[in-house]
């Protein structure tokens, strides 16, 4: 499905930084774009920064699922810094699973904004997940049978004379076969 990323620039609050940029909204559905403006209050303006595509994967329901459950359904969008110029954000990617979008935070490198689902990417990522979906079976794993607490380390050696002799220093034992 392809999802419009639509990205605010507001004033910064401190002297070092003139602008915040952050993701505040997705558009599904969206037509292909490039920085377009969409909305302008004062300082403050929204663009419609790209379109992307999201495809939502069999093997990755469980992470879909544990989203669509979350308290605010969200998609994630991830942004790459690309210098400092009139758009210093580059969007890379857009996912609805956060075990993705965790493994993005691991490297550091880019960044990660949380957007909530609108209604109608909600249900379309329900419905993929109920109907691809199935809950795995916890199998408990069974011991072997070899029984391993029979012996002792150095109990049944031909080279151990005593059970005194299994922790005793190099030293005594050279003694001991003089």
């Amino acid at each position: 499905m392809p999802l419009g990323i639509v990205l605010r620039r507001a004033p910064g609050v401190t002297r070092w930084a003139k602008w915040v940029w952050t993701a505040s909204a997705v558009l599904p559905g969206a037509g292909a774009a490039d920085w377009r403006e969409l909305r302008r209050e004062g300082e403050t303006v929204e663009y419609h920064a790209a379109t992307l595509e999201l495809e939502l994967h069999g093997a990755d329901t469980e992470a879909y699922l544990h989203e669509i459950c979350a308290q605010t359904p969200s998609v994630y969008i991830i942004l790459r810094q690309e210098g400092a110029g009139d758009f210093p954000l580059r969007p890379l990617t857009v996912t609805a699973s956060p075990y993705e979008a965790q493994d993005y935070a691991d490297s550091g490198e880019e960044i990660i904004e949380k957007v909530p689902m609108t209604p109608a990417f909600f249900a379309w990522v329900a419905e993929f997940v109920e109907e691809f979906h199935h809950e795995e079976v916890f199998i408990k794993r069974k011991r072997d049978k070899k029984r391993v607490d029979l012996t002792q380390d150095g109990v049944g050696d031909p080279r151990i004379g005593s059970l005194q002799d299994v922790y005793a220093s190099p030293a005594l034992q050279r003694r001991r076969l003089q």
